[in-house]
């Protein structure tokens, strides 16, 4: 098979990421499973460099060769686009590939709670949309802002690597900016970003100390601000947050991010009865108590914070999962296994 055969039959298959490595068959990962493609046939050396190298241009060529890595997106006939990263792995060439479609998911396609809606409809503040690497973080951005472009006038402008889901301008106009293309880092892009009269900002990815300082300051200036970090619940995202910087800074970032943040939407996939995956969610919002909590550094309370403030659109994880068990979207095994307190499932009531 060469490699756009390989990306027709993800697509296909509805995979979400391709794997190219050496010594091992062709990867699909769907439903969260890696599934092996033509199992005894294993990839040589050459077979991955060349299927690699095919996607690129010339100058993307010398930057591989130069940085060991790569980032990119590629389009091809599969009407679909894929966000590429190449790698080098003990001397080799190897390739994932995240499968992108163009169906931009809406709010409602991926389930959001209503308090999501009203955050979004915010003129200002800093929404975090974090979790591990594949859990949605992309699209449910990406919901977000074509939620935003078909229900306010506005300008949008994202920062992304590489460009991901294309948005037409609708009641809104959405200038969509790529590292590597269309800007040197993120900081760079974030350093300019007012001059291009902006409403709302998309941060793809917050990855230095340079771009969350940024982030922060854009919130702080009246813009709305939507960015990711991976982080693994709403109290650990603050604490990275305040941690990247240096002690004698900290203060200071406490006071900025009690003022700016508006939530944390944490999430991560699971599997439904039916097939498929789909997204739970922690929902941390930047009430006066929150505010006080991140200011005086009492970070570990936030986690109670969120599970006794339901009134308050605030969702624990624990809660959400019994939610989607109780609706029969996701099995007891599932919500168990993803719960911090699996033995609470059955005597949970949700409020």
């Amino acid at each position: 098979m060469n490699i756009q055969e390989i990306f027709q039959l993800a697509v296909k298959k509805n995979a979400s990421d391709v794997h190219l490595v050496v010594n091992a068959p062709i990867l699909l990962r769907v439903d969260g499973e890696l599934h092996e493609i033509e199992p005894k046939k294993l990839l040589t050396r050459k077979d991955v460099e060349q299927m690699s190298l095919s996607l690129l241009s010339d100058v993307q060529k010398k930057r591989f060769m130069s940085d060991k890595e790569l980032d990119f997106g590629y389009e091809n006939e599969a009407e679909a686009r894929f966000r590429v990263n190449l790698l080098y792995e003990r001397d080799n060439v190897g390739l994932v590939a995240r499968v992108i479609t163009d169906k931009i998911p809406t709010m409602e396609d991926l389930l959001m709670p209503k308090v999501v809606y009203d955050l979004v409809n915010l003129q200002q503040g800093l929404i975090l949309v974090t979790g591990p690497t594949g859990c949605g973080k992309s699209t449910t951005l990406a919901a977000a802002i074509n939620y935003i472009n078909q229900n306010r006038s506005c300008s949008i402008v994202t920062l992304e690597d590489p460009i991901e889901f294309r948005f037409k301008h609708d009641k809104s106009v959405v200038i969509q900016r790529q590292l590597g293309t269309d800007m040197v880092s993120f900081a760079d892009g974030l350093k300019h970003v007012l001059r291009q009269d902006p409403n709302v900002i998309m941060v793809g990815e917050m990855r230095d100390l340079e771009t969350i300082a940024a982030t922060i300051t854009l919130a702080e200036t009246g813009h709305l601000v939507l960015a990711t970090l991976h982080t693994y619940s709403a109290a650990q995202t603050i604490d990275r947050v305040i941690d990247i910087f240096p002690p004698h800074q900290q203060t200071q970032v406490r006071m900025q991010l009690s003022m700016t943040l508006a939530a944390v939407i944490s999430q991560r996939l699971v599997a439904k009865t039916q097939g498929g995956r789909l997204a739970a969610r922690e929902i941390l919002t930047n009430t006066a108590a929150v505010s006080n909590l991140i200011r005086e550094n009492k970070i570990a309370q936030i986690k109670t914070v969120i599970e006794t403030s339901s009134k308050d659109g605030m969702i624990s994880l624990d809660h959400d999962l019994k939610r989607l068990y109780d609706s029969k979207i996701i099995s007891k095994e599932t919500a168990q296994a993803h719960m911090n307190n699996p033995e609470l499932l059955e005597k949970f009531r949700i409020i």
